[in-house]
């Protein structure tokens, strides 16, 4: 049980557990959110625009954007944040977030890089940089509100 290795050698009850993910979820997501829409305002869209910028919505849309963020710090809880718990390890965390934003968003920009005409080597090693970096950023805030939440 996840409790076992992270409380001191007492028994969480699964509900207290249950609510103390919920609370890092969120934690999670609004550190991700907050970082990626800075990054969003003061870089990236000026690079998108500037490079693939015909292929881009005037808005976009909020339903698809939403449900990637939840979506992926689900991922980041279950792939990062919990592994790291297990191991009491912030490092874990760490390495575990960068790892999974690495995938993910390589996942997008090589694709894109593929398919879509104007897609630059350099805007994928940018964005990719980026998801590695805020994924890590997230995932050892999200250990962090969980170590707190369980001591």
């Amino acid at each position: 049980m996840l409790a076992d290795s992270v409380c001191n050698s007492e028994v969480m009850q699964p509900a207290t557990e249950n609510a103390v993910m919920i609370i890092v979820f969120f934690a999670t997501l609004a550190v991700f959110v907050i970082l990626d829409a800075v990054w969003i305002v003061l870089v990236a869209l000026k690079l998108f625009q500037t490079t693939v910028g015909g292929v881009m919505r005037g808005v976009p849309k909020l339903v698809p954007v939403a449900l990637f963020y939840f979506v992926f710090c689900f991922g980041l809880i279950m792939l990062a944040i919990r592994p790291a718990l297990l191991e009491r390890s912030s490092k874990r965390a760490v390495i575990n977030g960068a790892l999974l934003g690495l995938v993910a968003y390589a996942t997008f920009d090589l694709t894109n890089l593929a398919i879509i005409e104007g897609w630059t080597p350099t805007l994928a090693a940018i964005d990719m940089a980026w998801g590695t970096a805020v994924s890590a950023i997230s995932a050892l805030v999200g250990y962090w509100v969980a170590t707190r939440r369980q001591a």
